[in-house]
């Protein structure tokens, strides 16, 4: 269905504008020229004063502007004859928009790990962005849970003998944290 609301306009305008015009009046007199069984003359047909102007007087033209307005909307409603197809086209769309997400999903997969290895392999070779650089975010969350010259996983030996008692100190004397520190000079290197 499809709704369309639409408004029109039309303006039609004569130039010059001329509201009336003076209109000549003619003489048609035709008085004379023949005359009667009595002899009085009278008029024989043909004008007296043929193209002199009487008086003019003033005539409107009816020239005027015409303006025109139109406000509506227009419904059409289409029904398809072979919805077969119809279904067959939203199907077809659906698979389309589908195989698409799929390419996507495979697109960013393959970024994250492109992303991953390379900032795997910079952090093992201890490169990386400074933590204030606005690209420092990019391997943030990659970690690295086998650094070189560490075995993983690996065990430590836990005896199941009990050990000795430990000292207890307590924190609140002096000489439970021993002597005062030494300090020597280091060696000046050439």
């Amino acid at each position: 269905m499809n709704f369309t609301p639409y408004v029109t306009g039309a303006i039609a305008q004569q130039k010059p504008y001329e509201p009336s015009y003076m209109d000549p009046v003619y003489d048609i007199t035709d008085n004379i020229g023949a005359f009667d069984e009595n002899g009085n003359p009278m008029g024989d047909g043909i004008l007296d004063n043929p193209g002199a102007i009487l008086f003019r007087k003033e005539t409107r033209t009816g020239q005027k502007d015409n303006y025109n307005l139109g406000v509506g909307f227009s419904v059409t409603w289409s029904k398809p004859m072979d919805e077969n197809l119809q279904s067959l086209c939203k199907e077809a769309a659906a698979a389309q928009i589908e195989l698409n997400n799929q390419i996507i999903s495979s697109k960013r997969l393959e970024f994250e790990l492109a992303r991953l290895r390379n900032c795997g392999n910079l952090a093992k070779d201890g490169i990386q962005f400074h933590p204030r650089s606005p690209y420092y975010k990019i391997c943030a969350d990659v970690l690295i849970n086998n650094p070189p010259g560490h075995k993983h996983p690996h065990n430590h030996a836990i005896s199941s003998e009990p050990s000795a008692e430990p000292e207890s100190h307590s924190p609140g004397r002096a000489e439970h944290l021993g002597g005062p520190l030494q300090t020597q000079p280091l060696p000046l290197s050439p």
